[in-house]
């Protein structure tokens, strides 16, 4: 049985790469807050700070799963493996996790300022995009 091998469309390489970036980013912030580096932490308040690192075990977990998913699945989609779709929903249960301490469980919205939750809804839009584009591009078997 032979298999049919589908062109890769030129928007999957720049969606690819724009979501490289734009992950590669969110495993920066995470990495910059994680290691407590000053050069990038300086810019936020005390109060945002302590609530940084007053983060339970759980949260950190799931902001992990968020970002190194995300960041997997962007190299995934420009390697044309179906892994991507799994990795950008494993992505989405991370942001469920950290979107219910920050929004439900905590005053994480008040803590963070201005703006805060409209940088919410970009990320989770991009997040949902990204996976129902992987998805689709699975079932037009352009991942495999």
């Amino acid at each position: 049985m032979q298999e049919h091998i589908v062109k890769t469309p030129f928007h999957l390489w720049l969606i690819g790469i724009l979501a490289l970036l734009w992950n590669a980013i969110g495993a920066f912030d995470y990495t910059a807050t994680q290691m407590q580096m000053d050069f990038y932490m300086s810019q936020f308040t005390e109060q945002q700070l302590a609530y940084f690192y007053g983060f339970p075990a759980w949260v950190d977990a799931a902001w992990a799963i968020a970002v190194w998913s995300s960041l997997l699945g962007s190299l995934m989609l420009l390697l044309r493996k179906a892994l991507a779709a799994w990795l950008f929903g494993l992505a989405i249960l991370g942001m469920i996790g950290t979107s219910v301490y920050n929004l439900v469980l905590t005053d994480g919205l008040e803590v963070m300022g201005e703006g805060s939750m409209t940088f919410t809804v970009v990320i989770w839009v991009i997040a949902l995009l990204l996976y129902f584009y992987a998805v689709a591009m699975v079932k037009r078997r352009v991942l495999t």
